[in-house]
């Protein structure tokens, strides 16, 4: 296939060499340990400093989609040198003096085009054009850049784009092969395209002419109502009605209406130009394909250079981004400081301090106090901070000199502390980045390789650390990966302890940080960590200003100064009784020095009488779960011994319907046998009575073996019927035996809980059927009592809990086979015998279910009596609904 003008050449498909994995050893070195946890530290500073808002609000300002998406997602480059630092803020400094607005429009994300390439898929019409499309509008934003006012200013800029391919080439190829305004391939594409759609179209010009002619004498004819030409299963063809086919009896028949009254036919001269047309659109489609194969291979050969081009672009938006973001909060260029004052003026501001940020805001506190933010975007600010009254942001200053290492901020809660640790780890990262400062003048701070913060409660169960021990935890990482450029904040050090040990520790910490990073902000409430700088000069104070007149902070630092906690000042201004305050004021005279080893006696035997406590509670509980455990295998054996009584009970009532049918049979045989004999012998006037008297013999045979009406009660109207809790039901699959209802079935229950005897089952409603009002009077009468009787087994007190003066638990009522005796079918001088042995085997404080059944009442009021006289009952509850026919005793 040789293509038109030579804007596309066949090449050899690219070769994708696959090498082999190297081999992973699975022991961990050193180094790559290291890396994992100052990654780890890294990704949990950035999280707790809310960087990904600041990203967030950056992403407000870009221009294009994949810039928006990756300051969206956090992924704005943090220079990895000094040096690349700076190069970022001088591309936002080229930015900011730019003429005008650049413009992005045309260019969008099409990596996922350029992979699917790769990957040999064929690339669409659609795809190539919005491919051009970027490739064009890339080129136009580095002519924009290269037509500025000011180009030495926009070096930096342009220095991103001189380097990159912006494919001229393949976007001429696309324009010149596609249309996209139509969104097809043009005939010039290829010579052999161009000749296949020649042919086509005269092929089709011809195919036309014929079909017309032929239904026209169709219509003609008055085969038609009017001429017909279509297309059935890819082919031309025409209309006839099918009383007026023979009009083409040799043509081929494609199709027929849905009614039948119409044979779409195709003309025996249009068979070979038919044919002739799918040979040709057969091939059209091929050379279109190949066309666009030729296209993917072109990308695929290209993506390193495509790439490389889309990431210089996105890294151009976010540039003017930077420079948006700058304008609209009035920020100002970083400078980053050396390791010492040389090189700066003596006469100006700041001479000798290595951070020197005057009137720093927090930027997510500005939303609120700016109001032409863009509203292509609204942050989602995870949690704010608020430094001042109402919107107010109140602007701080941050001065730490040359040598300082270790800066120990003090003061009350609420004060301030961490926002201001956070806006100066922020500062950083910012700096970092290539973003202006929301300060005042000529912000001045060294350039951190990493930031490492430690900031909040870092309590976990999954790892089972208390918050000391998170917050020492990571504190021991950040003192293993903190380097001599990094800048380590920490927050409230060595809290979550004794605070004598906590001191001790705090202090060795700080010591070690004095020597291992280049700066360090540490918050604490520990007096003793703001004399180090009295012993050594690498260590500096601060505090958080606090008026004393309104008892309210003020958000300023005061540096080299000690802060106060005010506690006990603030707990009176918030309305606390005066009582405890002065209380409180007494334990701070008790915790003086002279008396700590008293306070320490004091404290100690206290903790001593809550461990008795707490023993002697842990006793009792282990009693109760040792009971509660034996309880459960009673009954967890009881469970399984149900499945094999089931299978033993369906088997003896198979076998007991298996007997009634075989007497059943028996006795309908032998009254068909002495049927026929009499029938021999008998004469015709007797034929009658015979008949009549075998008839009465077979009906009472069957209303013999047939279960009694009354045992059911007619299912009409049974769908409507809703089972009440203690209503007696018949239920399908029992023989007919009479159940109880123990639980009201729910709106949404198809279900119901129902006992028979020990067994509780759940049956769906279906199976269920109401007995007569009569029956049902005596178990609807007693449900006030089941609930009685449920709720008191829930409202059992725990033993740990219950006086001494109290009536005595006798524990759970739940039946089991251990705590039950059953009398049914026992004469009665039985029972007495077997009731008065269960009674003297139950231990004390205990339950007994007796059961004595409903029959005729002579069991029962034995037991009754029996219960009622013997000596080791305490008290006795006759039958309710959940147990009919069985009494509950209670042993002494």
């Amino acid at each position: 296939m040789e293509l038109c003008h030579s804007f596309i050449s066949i090449r050899a498909p690219p070769i994708i060499h696959r090498t082999c994995k190297p081999y992973i050893s699975l022991c961990i070195s050193p180094k790559s340990h290291r890396i994992s946890v100052s990654e780890t530290l890294h990704n949990d500073t950035l999280k707790t400093l809310e960087w990904d808002s600041i990203c967030r609000q950056l992403s407000a300002f870009t221009s294009t989609s994949m810039a928006s998406a990756a300051a969206r997602n956090g992924n704005v480059r943090l220079g990895q040198s000094r040096d690349e630092s700076q190069k970022l803020l001088d591309q936002t400094t080229a930015a900011v003096f730019f003429c005008r607005p650049l413009d992005f429009s045309g260019i969008d994300d099409v990596s996922g085009i350029v992979d699917s390439a790769v990957r040999g898929e064929l690339v669409t019409v659609g795809e190539l054009c919005a491919l051009k499309q970027t490739l064009k509008s890339s080129r136009k934003v580095f002519e924009q850049l290269e037509d500025g006012e000011r180009s030495e200013r926009c070096s930096p800029l342009l220095e991103m784009l001189h380097s990159c391919d912006f494919q001229i080439e393949l976007e001429h190829k696309i324009g010149f092969c596609i249309d996209c305004n139509l969104s097809i391939i043009l005939d010039r594409a290829s010579e052999d395209l161009e000749i296949i759609r020649s042919e086509r179209k005269r092929n089709m010009e011809n195919l036309d002419l014929l079909l017309k002619k032929v239904s026209t004498e169709i219509f003609q004819a008055g085969g038609i109502d009017r001429p017909l030409i279509t297309k059935r299963r890819s082919r031309m063809c025409v209309g006839v009605r099918a009383s007026h086919r023979h009009l083409l009896s040799d043509g081929v028949i494609l199709n027929v209406s849905s009614s039948g009254a119409t044979y779409f036919m195709e003309p025996k001269e249009a068979v070979e130009l038919n044919n002739m047309e799918v040979r040709l659109s057969n091939s059209e489609k091929a050379e279109e394909n190949a066309i666009l194969s030729l296209f993917t291979s072109e990308i695929a050969r290209s993506e390193m250079e495509i790439k490389y081009l889309l990431d210089r672009i996105v890294e151009v938006d976010l540039a003017f981004a930077r420079a948006a973001y700058a304008q609209w909060m009035n920020g100002v260029c970083p400078i980053f400081s050396s390791g010492s004052p040389e090189g700066l003026k003596s006469n100006e501001s700041g001479f000798g301090l290595s951070v020197h940020i005057e009137g720093m805001q927090h930027p997510l506190l500005l939303e609120s106090s700016i109001s032409n933010f863009p509203d292509a975007l609204t942050p989602k600010i995870e949690s704010s901070i608020k430094l001042g009254k109402g919107n107010a942001v109140v602007p701080i200053d941050i001065k730490i000199g040359f040598g300082t290492r270790v800066v120990v901020i003090s003061g009350p809660n609420t004060g301030g502390k961490t926002a201001s640790m956070k806006t100066l780890g922020l500062a950083s990262l910012m700096s970092k980045a290539g973003m202006y400062l929301p300060a005042k003048k000529h912000p001045r701070l060294p350039w951190f390789d990493m930031v490492l913060a430690e900031i909040g409660d870092h309590q976990s169960w999954e790892q089972n650390l208390s918050t000391f021990s998170g917050h020492i935890s990571r504190v021991c990482k950040i003192l293993e990966v903190a380097s001599k450029e990094s800048l380590v904040l920490i927050d409230e050090i060595g809290c979550g302890t004794d605070p004598s040990e906590g001191v001790a520790l705090s202090a060795s910490i700080l010591e070690y940080l004095k020597d291992s990073v280049n700066l360090a902000v540490i918050t604490t409430h520990y007096a003793d960590l703001s004399c180090l700088k009295e012993k050594d000069a690498q260590f500096e104070n601060a505090a958080m200003e606090f008026s004393l007149e309104n008892l309210q902070p003020t958000y300023r630092i005061l540096w080299g100064r000690t802060g106060d906690s005010n506690a006990l000042k603030i707990a009176k201004s918030i309305g606390f009784d005066e009582k405890i305050i002065e209380r409180a004021q007494e334990w701070v005279e008790r915790l003086m020095p002279d008396k700590q080893q008293q306070w320490k006696g004091l404290l100690y035997q206290s903790l001593m009488e809550e461990r008795n406590r707490l023993e002697a509670q842990a006793q009792g509980a282990s009693s109760l779960h040792s009971e509660i455990m034996d309880l459960y295998r009673e009954i967890q054996e009881e469970a399984q011994d149900l499945d094999g009584r089931e299978i033993l009970l369906k088997a003896k009532e198979t076998q007991q319907v298996q007997k009634e049918l075989k007497a059943a049979k028996s006795q309908l045989q032998t009254v068909l046998l002495e049927f026929e004999n009499q029938l021999q012998t008998a004469n015709a006037d007797n034929f009658h009575s015979l008949i009549k008297k075998s008839e009465s013999a077979i009906s009472s045979i069957i209303k013999a073996h047939r279960l009694g009406d009354d045992l059911f009660v007619t299912e009409k109207g049974s769908s409507s019927y809703t089972p009440q809790l203690g209503d007696r039901v018949n239920v399908k699959g029992l023989g007919g035996k009479l159940a109880t209802v123990v639980e009201e079935p729910g709106d949404d229950d198809e279900t119901v809980l129902v006992q028979y005897g020990n067994i509780r089952v759940r049956v769906k409603k279906g199976n269920i059927i109401a007995v007569p009002d009569s029956e049902r009077n005596g178990g609807t009468s007693s449900v006030r009592r089941l609930r009685g009787q449920g709720r008191q087994s829930r409202n059992l007190k725990n033993p740990l809990d219950t006086d001494k003066n109290e009536e005595v638990s006798f524990g759970p009522l739940v039946q089991t086979s251990k705590n039950t005796v059953d009398l049914r079918g026992m004469r009665v001088e039985e029972a007495s015998h077997h009731l008065n042995m269960a009674i003297s085997a139950r231990e004390s404080n205990s339950v007994l279910f007796v059961i004595h059944g409903m029959g005729t009442g002579v069991i029962k009021e034995c037991a009754i009596e029996m219960l009622r006289n013997h000596p080791r009952i305490s008290k006795f509850e006759q039958e309710s609904p959940m147990n009919y026919g069985c009494t509950v005793a209670y042993i002494k």
